[in-house]
């Protein structure tokens, strides 16, 4: 095993961000779209490069003497001299380059989902099927009022966007049981956290930044609640990561099914689907044992945890945990040019070699295994022992896993250099 690592209007005010929208239903999830799209493919014009190279740090990287007295003068009383946005102007809420517009109409298309899905689990299950796993009428409440600040999100989105900003679509979504709701809304509001942490730091809008963490600080508490619901330690990493826009793109196309003909497109790429064949699964027992595809649903009464070890509850710390360094981790994916998202209007895309790494992505690290027992459009790894340091494990959680060519040293604050390497993926991995 080869294991690498490596740490509004043009004018408009914050009072008047906030705006009533249209009443908003549920979709009928698990009807496919049938219109056929009018426009094919990512949002695009003329690139500059091929690629963003990856460069050595700028001259003045490490020039700041960090001794922890002042350097330069005030910029008034008890006011360092520095940082941006401190010079007194009045903050503009709105986007000020394509980077800005197509970060947060992305998360925007992300809020949408978050709403419509949190109505649509309410609606499909009755009471009864709530109660049975372990969810009362408080509980089913706070998915409502999640629902609710939902709404707030996407009001807060749409003005920073302005009048082209993406309105909500219809989805289609892959679980039956309330479990699998459960489960699902903890893996859709994770890649939905990640993306934005993504890109916030990178935004040009300081200001639209500033609100869009408010926003998303609010979606990390809705995933570590999903997770209690789900039977999960609520928490059990040390930072949560980051992932490129594109990786969030890939994640959440697929359960678009359809949008109005003249929503917004977005430009990020979708990557070729990656299946883990072997996903700890949170209901059983022993997810160490977890069998080829297999479902929340699919597993014997023996093996489900039930209201035991994983029932909804405040924490829940299994004797059991859901993987191990060095457990095998199967893995198949899919060749480029899939027609994927509303109406199959994008088309996965991948501009890397052959794959050769699996990438893990999780809280500091980039770390790689070798992808071993390759045949076709299928393989496996074993995951790796890495630690963030003083001995934390890093492979923890509801993290990110992606096929590679190579395994580049990258970061937090550079991960979306990994793209021109990505065969496949992202997937979602449930290491704990």
């Amino acid at each position: 095993m080869s294991i690498k690592t490596c740490l509004i209007s043009t004018t408009v005010a914050l009072a008047t961000l906030i705006s009533a929208l249209p009443q908003i239903t549920p979709t009928d999830a698990g009807e496919s779209a049938s219109a056929s799209p009018t426009v094919i493919g990512a949002k695009s014009n003329a690139p500059l490069a091929p690629s963003i190279p990856i460069l050595p740090p700028g001259p003045d990287a490490t020039s700041y003497p960090r001794t922890g007295e002042l350097q330069d003068p005030l910029a008034a009383p008890f006011t360092p001299n520095g940082g941006l946005g401190t010079n007194g102007s009045e903050p503009i809420y709105q986007v000020i380059s394509d980077f800005d517009y197509e970060s947060i109409a992305l998360a925007l298309y992300q809020e949408w989902i978050e709403l419509d899905l949190f109505h649509y689990g309410l609606a499909k299950f009755s009471a009864e099927e709530f109660e049975e796993a372990g969810l009362n009428a408080e509980d089913r409440y706070l998915i409502q009022f999640m629902a609710e600040q939902e709404v707030g999100h996407a009001t807060l989105l749409t003005n920073i966007l302005g009048p082209a900003a993406p309105v909500q679509c219809s989805y289609t979504y892959p679980f039956s049981t309330v479990r699998e709701f459960l489960d699902f809304c903890q893996k859709l509001t994770r890649f939905g956290e990640s993306g934005v942490y993504g890109f916030l730091n990178h935004l040009n809008s300081r200001e639209s930044a500033t609100l869009l963490l408010q926003s998303i600080s609010t979606e990390a508490r809705q995933q570590m609640i999903f997770r209690q619901f789900d039977g999960l330690f609520p928490m059990p990493v040390w930072f949560e990561t980051g992932i490129p826009q594109s990786w969030g793109w890939t994640l959440l196309a697929p359960y678009i099914s359809s949008c109005p003909a003249n929503q917004t497109r977005l430009a990020w790429q979708n990557f070729p689907a990656l299946t883990v064949l072997n996903n700890p699964n949170p209901a059983r027992l022993n997810a160490n044992l977890t069998a080829i595809n297999e479902t929340i649903s699919s597993i014997e009464p023996s093996e489900d945890c039930g209201n035991s070890t994983c029932a909804p509850a405040i924490t829940q710390n299994r004797t059991i945990p859901l993987s191990y360094p060095g457990r095998e981790v199967f893995f198949s994916w899919e060749t480029p040019g899939r027609q994927v998202g509303p109406n199959g209007s994008y088309i996965t895309s991948m501009t890397a070699g052959e794959p050769a790494f699996v990438a893990w992505v999780t809280q500091l690290n980039v770390t790689y295994s070798a992808l071993m027992k390759v045949s076709g459009t299928t393989g496996s790894t074993l995951q790796p022992d890495v630690a963030t340091f003083a001995g934390d494990p890093a492979i923890n959680g509801t993290m990110f896993v992606a096929l590679t060519d190579a395994n580049v040293t990258l970061s937090p604050f550079n991960i979306s250099m990994i793209n021109p390497h990505v065969v496949a993926g992202p997937a979602l991995y449930q290491a704990g």
